[in-house]
């Protein structure tokens, strides 16, 4: 990373900007971790919070995917902040929402007022993720897509942590509260530790290069546009699947399979290990159609769901199969429908074909929990994952077929 470090008009020496840099990009993708860690922790202790407060299934499932509410609506108060304040203060604004709306949960006193503390913490995760895509685009030129690829291996990483550390610690210390409150310390220590390293020469870069460097022909000049239009569909079929698994799966392995808390936690860690192939399927999006991409990955992910909710019941083959869709869903589906929904139009409306995008996904999981959650109650765990899971991804195969490549943009040559 030192090579790329880009030259500082601060006084400080060409070296000590190389190490500091490099020191404050560790830190960053660390933050992103914690992030992740958030997101993944709460779904593993539901049926401790279920059991305590009385919840049933759709409750339960609300409650595990409504942080996704705060981060779909997110977006324009955080555009309002990165234009008035640093892109440092708003990522530290967002680390310090989630980290206390995490910390604050366990003190809930019913079900209502916990539920708007889960949506918060969205709002937290999603200001911290906004701001960290705004710093890295701004500062890596050459390797700006490699670089945004870091952070989705960060969020894999993160991933794969907080099951096993999360289950460990609701083991050691037999409360779902523990692990709540030791995740929402780690993330205002980051937050203190991202105040000491982080310089403005890095956070508040502009890469005065990247309109040439990553010039594109070619798509729409409108949003009312058809690939826009299937991508949106595309994505909101996505975010009720993939947040139908991530939001209580855990769920289903606890109260149907009957896994205990350590098992669990290894089995969704084995998802987190299974997008650490998103550098890799990025450039298989970058370098073959969108029709051929998207409804391959589809089908994939409705067989791996089909065998996750009707196959075998043993905890290597659970966790081989999660590794596996991971890998298809937050691995292949999430980098490329998120690619091609900014190649469907010209450069000038990228910010917003992606903003939709991230509109689409996380307004459709708000609810992914509650659906598998309510099907679930009234027909058993089974016919819900072949409905949600299988039935919208094999929905989303035959409709990304519809998509028009040709008409997206291309790298300028």
């Amino acid at each position: 990373m030192t090579e790329i470090a880009q030259e500082s008009t601060s006084s400080e020496s060409g070296e000590t900007v190389s190490l500091l840099a490099s020191l404050a990009i560790i830190i960053l993708i660390l933050t992103y971790c914690v992030n992740a860690m958030d997101r993944a922790l709460f779904p593993l202790l539901l049926t401790d919070v279920r059991r305590e407060y009385g919840l049933n299934l759709q409750q339960a499932g609300l409650m595990s995917t409504i942080f996704t509410f705060g981060m779909a609506i997110a977006g324009l108060p955080t555009g309002y902040l990165t234009a008035r304040f640093s892109r440092k203060t708003v990522m530290q604004i967002g680390i310090l929402i989630y980290s206390v709306g995490t910390i604050v949960t366990t003190a809930a006193v019913g079900y209502g007022d916990m539920l708007v503390y889960r949506a918060i913490t969205g709002v937290g995760e999603a200001m911290q993720l906004t701001a960290l895509l705004a710093i890295f685009a701004g500062y890596f030129t050459r390797y700006k897509a490699a670089a945004l690829g870091c952070l989705n291996i960060a969020y894999a990483l993160g991933a794969a942590i907080a099951p096993a550390l999360g289950t460990s610690l609701l083991v050691a210390y037999g409360s779902w509260r523990v692990p709540m409150i030791v995740f929402g310390a780690i993330g205002l220590g980051m937050m203190v530790v991202v105040a000491a390293v982080l310089r403005p020469w890095l956070s508040e870069a502009e890469s005065q290069k990247a309109a040439t460097t990553t010039a594109a022909t070619g798509g729409a000049t409108t949003l009312r546009n058809t690939n826009t239009i299937i991508l949106v569909c595309l994505s909101i079929a996505f975010g009720l699947a993939l947040y139908g698994y991530l939001g209580m799966y855990p769920t289903f392995l606890r109260e149907e399979l009957h896994f205990a808390p350590p098992d669990i936690g290894r089995v969704m860690s084995s998802y987190g290990l299974g997008v650490l192939v998103s550098i890799f399927t990025g450039w298989l999006g970058d370098r073959f159609s969108a029709r051929i991409v998207l409804p391959i990955a589809f089908v994939a992910g409705a067989a791996i769901c089909l065998a996750l909710f009707n196959g075998p019941t043993g905890v290597m083959e659970q966790a081989t199969l999660s590794c596996l869709l991971g890998m298809i869903f937050s691995g292949t589906l999430f980098v490329n429908i998120a690619g091609y929904s900014v190649k469907s139009v010209s450069g000038p409306l990228a910010g917003r074909a992606s903003g939709i995008f991230i509109t689409a996904l996380y307004g459709s999981a708000t609810v992914a929990g509650y659906i598998i959650g309510w099907v679930a109650s009234l027909a058993g765990w089974t016919k819900a994952g072949n409905i949600q899971l299988v039935g919208l991804c094999l929905f989303a195969a035959v409709l990304s077929l519809f998509l028009k490549p040709a008409l997206m943009a291309a790298r300028a040559k």
